[in-house]
């Protein structure tokens, strides 16, 4: 067990993984035909997710990002599962918002579309995310906390 956690960072990590707890609760509620519990449950998730975005931002913005401490001959595969998991969580993010404002705005139709391709992204976000978290923090200690730009590309 590492010496130091982070609190920002295991913070927002507990937030993205409930997220995704919650979207697969979700998803079983509706192929149970749970509409209203699904609502609920996916409004949760969202504001998890929301909640997980605001923390994650917000440490970026004030402390900044930590670059990957482990061994330079698995760096450059760090990176790119790192690359990986921010277009993924970019993609889940935007699906998300359309997911939740279809089925907000009861548009049956486009929300019966976009949700599975939703929950899926969001499955592979979740995971990642944890993954990028226990490298980071557990695996193999924390690199320089610098900007954001400059920790995923190493420069």
């Amino acid at each position: 067990m590492p010496e130091y956690i982070p609190i920002l960072p295991t913070i927002s990590t507990f937030f993205i993984l409930a997220s995704g707890i919650a979207v697969a609760i979700g998803w079983w509620q509706i192929s149970k035909r749970k509409f209203q519990q699904h609502e609920k449950t996916m409004m949760v998730a969202g504001v998890l997710a929301l909640i997980f975005f605001i923390t994650y931002l917000s440490r970026t913005i004030l402390i900044g990002n930590t670059q990957f401490g482990g061994p330079d001959g698995i760096k450059l595969f760090y990176t790119v599962f790192l690359v990986f998991h921010i277009i993924l969580a970019t993609i889940g993010g935007v699906l998300g918002l359309f997911s939740l404002f279809s089925g907000y705005k009861k548009r049956m139709e486009r929300h019966r579309k976009l949700g599975p391709l939703t929950s899926i992204v969001w499955f592979g976000t979740t995971v990642t995310g944890v993954t990028v978290y226990f490298l980071l923090y557990w695996m193999f200690p924390g690199g320089e906390t610098t900007s954001v730009f400059r920790a995923i590309l190493g420069y």
